[in-house]
């Protein structure tokens, strides 16, 4: 059973660092504004288009980064649930083999 155990922490710890390496985008006003994510929710680059950041104003530069973080963020939320169903696929089947075995 520990080793069952074992087995799906480093799983958890191996789809922590896949999630790591994905890497997902959040784009406002047509890609004038781009969020990076990865798959673990750290926003690692944000990008506005100069000519864009030259004429707007402060507040609807603001509005559309807070829009562009969001997408983003859904994003790299919904990779990392598919990453974590699969893991509990995989736990559930270990974890039927427990009482098995």
């Amino acid at each position: 059973m520990f080793d069952k155990l074992m087995q799906v922490q480093q799983q958890a710890e191996e789809i922590k660092k896949r999630l790591d390496s994905i890497s997902v985008k959040g784009e406002a006003e047509g890609g004038k504004i781009v969020v990076t994510s990865n798959g673990n929710k750290h926003i690692s680059a944000i990008h506005i288009d100069e000519e864009f950041y030259k004429s707007s104003d402060r507040e609807e530069l603001e509005e559309l980064i807070a829009v562009a973080v969001n997408k983003a963020i859904i994003q790299a939320e919904n990779v990392h649930q598919v990453e974590m169903q699969a893991l509990s696929t995989n736990m559930l089947g270990g974890l039927g083999n427990l009482f098995n075995g």
